[in-house]
């Protein structure tokens, strides 16, 4: 049985258009990178790995989704390649440093992707 919370947000994924599915992802990509830090400095290792491998997951749905007729898509490709790889790392290592690396390149795409979606909603 899933609670109100759980019910919300399944609705707000089912009714969402895909840029704004983007920004979802975005979003949890950025929750699911502060939960590792928190994790990794409580020394709670399990939490940490699979809040990283959340992320991951997030990144490999955000590259299976790229158009990639366009040029900036396989820069994008490129980019969360990157990103996987470190969170890789960064979880082999628990290394916070990486963590808070690719979190600031998440905040700039988030940031970014929510810009442009202002714009193509004023046009």
């Amino acid at each position: 049985m899933l609670n109100p919370q759980e019910v919300y947000q399944r609705n707000q994924v089912m009714t969402a258009r895909p840029e704004e599915l983007t920004l979802m992802l975005y979003n949890g990509a950025i929750k699911f990178l502060h939960q590792a830090k928190l994790a990794i400095e409580k020394k709670d290792i399990t939490k940490a790995n699979s809040s990283l491998v959340k992320t991951q997951d997030i990144l490999t749905e955000l590259m299976t989704t790229l158009n990639l007729d366009y040029e900036i898509s396989n820069s994008l490709l490129s980019l969360y390649d990157y990103m996987k790889n470190r969170l890789v790392e960064a979880n082999i290592a628990k290394d916070i440093a990486v963590i808070i690396e690719i979190e600031n390149m998440l905040f700039e795409l988030k940031n970014t992707w929510a810009t442009a979606m202002k714009q193509g909603l004023s046009s």
